[in-house]
């Protein structure tokens, strides 16, 4: 497994929409192997290039990609004009295939009111759903929302 904060240690690619360690990235360079470690494609060079693999795992309904390109309009990456709107439409349709993910961050914008009514009551059952999922983060996310009025529980 990847340890947390797995964004440290790993690297999102895009050609296959999976998050490959940052040691499997290495040992396949110390073997002369640049493209992808995980799917041996090679890897883009441009947003531009990024932005058509992803759209083409949206359009196959991939939950990753959903995701990943919600993630991207959210905070104007690739290229992409900020769209909040649209963002939090992506997360909803990628938590709705099946997206932990997504249903994280659908939390944060409920719990911080992003894009969202603030709602802390929804934020709270979206990080349920995805601690039941097994998602770490959003277990310490619920934790720290039931500790300010469920010491109990939390």
């Amino acid at each position: 497994p990847i340890p947390l904060p797995m964004d440290d240690h790993s690297s999102f690619e895009s050609c296959c929409v999976t998050r490959v360690c940052d040691g499997c990235t290495l040992a396949a360079q110390k073997r002369g192997m640049f493209d992808c470690a995980f799917c041996r494609t090679p890897c883009p060079d441009n947003d531009a290039d990024v932005l058509a693999l992803i759209r083409a795992r949206v359009a196959k309904k991939d939950p990753v990609a959903v995701n990943f390109l919600g993630e991207k309009y959210f905070f104007g990456e690739l290229g992409l004009q900020r769209d909040v709107q649209k963002a939090i439409k992506l997360r909803t349709e990628a938590a709705e295939l099946g997206s932990v993910e997504a249903l994280f961050s659908l939390g944060d914008s409920y719990e911080l009111g992003e894009g969202v009514g603030q709602d802390k009551v929804k934020a709270a059952d979206l990080y349920e759903k995805a601690a039941m999922q097994g998602y770490v983060l959003a277990r310490h996310d619920l934790g720290w929302l039931e500790w300010k009025g469920n010491h109990d529980r939390a």
